[in-house]
């Protein structure tokens, strides 16, 4: 790439996701609702977990845990995507581009390390119950929760210290509805080939390693289960379950981008929105309806609220 073109870049300009008006319109409404909907989900398994007794074990600590994180990684991206489809410059501050780099692989690491968490309770529960209380202390999850915020930190600055003193050439155009990583490199006024090798393995570092810890994990539940009782085992095998459909629809995404990426634009898009928005909308809503104890603990609530609104 030409040196000469080399110049302080101020801001990027995002191409998004569509260009037709009729069709950033419809985008706008769809998106905005998934978004008031990944709030409300989160925020209601939040609130439930704090306020219901019955919930206040370590699995739904992590799950509350969990919640908040899936309502900051859509944060991260969301209302910049739903305020640009009604806007005909769709451009972001150089200092807002990092920010969301850095809080995409802070807050993405950060989950990724608590779902080997949360595989790693569901293993002590299953596969040593008579320890459960001990390994799985409040202590011990606050320890494994703080861990994870710490791994997801470390991820974020080493993606962001790479990437922040990178000379830019022009045009400062990104072909996605956010900051993402890979496609920024390829604006810089150099051979990105070396650093796109780096950013791959860092990320790589991270996502593989957590992806064959849930494989391991859940492969000696699974194992475990095959031998209990058929109660036990259904009771168990229904929670696995929920907790691997989240795991494929976290991984799948992130593993395709910033592991051994396409190069495709439009599944590149489609993968980044799923890891961005369907991921977080459908956590809440998997670990809900599947599990026998969230929907208890709903009906607790309506029948609360309903004694409390009659009384009144």
């Amino acid at each position: 790439m030409d040196k000469g073109n080399q110049s302080v870049v101020s801001e990027f300009v995002l191409l998004g996701l569509g260009h037709s008006w009729n069709i950033q319109t419809l985008l706008f409404m769809t998106f905005l609702i998934i978004y008031l909907m990944i709030l409300f989900g989160n925020i209601a398994v939040m609130v439930l977990i704090i306020l219901d007794p019955h919930l206040h074990s370590p699995m739904y600590f992590l799950l509350a845990n969990l919640s908040f994180v899936d309502m900051w990684l859509s944060s991260v991206t969301s209302p910049k995507m739903i305020t640009d489809f009604l806007r005909e410059n769709k451009t972001i501050s150089f200092g807002g581009c990092m920010c969301q780099i850095l809080f995409v692989h802070f807050i993405g690491a950060r989950e990724m390390v608590l779902l080997v968490v949360m595989a790693y309770n569901r293993y002590v529960a299953i596969c040593k119950p008579l320890h459960y209380s001990t390994m799985m202390s409040l202590h011990r999850c606050t320890g494994l929760v703080v861990t994870a915020w710490t791994a997801g930190f470390v991820h974020g600055m080493s993606q962001l210290v790479v990437i922040v003193k990178l000379p830019f050439c022009g045009p400062w155009q990104i072909d996605s509805f956010f900051c993402d990583i890979p496609l920024v490199t390829k604006l810089a006024c150099m051979d990105s080939y070396n650093l796109d090798i780096l950013i791959n393995v860092d990320c790589g570092l991270v996502a593989v390693t957590c992806f064959v810890l849930l494989l391991i994990s859940y492969t000696y539940i699974l194992l475990t289960v095959r031998l209990s009782s058929k109660t036990g085992a259904s009771k168990a095998l229904s929670t696995c379950t929920a907790h691997i459909t989240v795991v494929v629809i976290f991984f799948v995404p992130c593993i395709f981008i910033y592991v051994w990426p396409l190069n495709i634009t439009w599944l590149d898009k489609f993968l980044a929105v799923f890891y961005a928005v369907f991921a977080p909308l459908l956590n809440p809503a998997i670990y809900t309806l599947r599990n026998k104890e969230m929907r208890n603990a709903v009906k607790r609530f309506r029948s609360y609220y309903m004694d409390f609104k009659g009384n009144t």
